[in-house]
């Protein structure tokens, strides 16, 4: 690690903390030896979303995110479980291992999660997800809940 103040090449390690996934250094410089920081992050692999249509786009947690604050509109349902929802769902898809994921998959993730928490706003997702086309649709849904 160079030295941000003089350039070289020769630091050392004199703290560590790890803090929520990220690893602060504290290092000092052997020739100069101030003092500075250094923060490490382990990089995610990028998930690309594979579209109904057959697009692909980057996975973004932000846009499932609104799905399912939509879906749980006036419910009984706190903003903590839907962090817990969405990390839970970002966690499954992680450990799939798959760089390309099925938007179908995701979908049956969240589906899964607002099943668990609210049946409402299941109902709610499941109605735009699944694209239903009549009432008969819902009443399908609400016989197997």
């Amino acid at each position: 690690m160079l030295c941000p103040y003089c350039q070289n090449p020769d630091t050392r390690v004199v703290d560590k903390r790890d803090n929520n996934g990220q690893t602060k250094r504290r290092r000092e410089c052997e020739k100069c030896e101030k003092r500075f920081n250094t923060f490490e992050n382990v990089e995610k692999a990028q998930i690309r979303v594979i579209k109904k249509d057959g697009r692909r786009e980057n996975f973004d947690p932000e846009k499932m995110k609104r799905g399912v604050i939509r879906a749980c509109e006036k419910r009984p349902v706190s903003g903590e479980a839907i962090d817990k929802m969405i990390m839970n769902v970002e966690e499954k898809l992680r450990k799939s291992g798959k760089k390309d994921v099925n938007s179908t998959f995701i979908g049956e993730l969240v589906s899964r999660e607002l099943k668990k928490n609210d049946d409402v706003a299941y109902i709610r997702f499941a109605s735009v997800y699944r694209e239903f086309a009549d009432i008969s649709d819902f009443k399908k849904e609400i016989k197997e809940l």
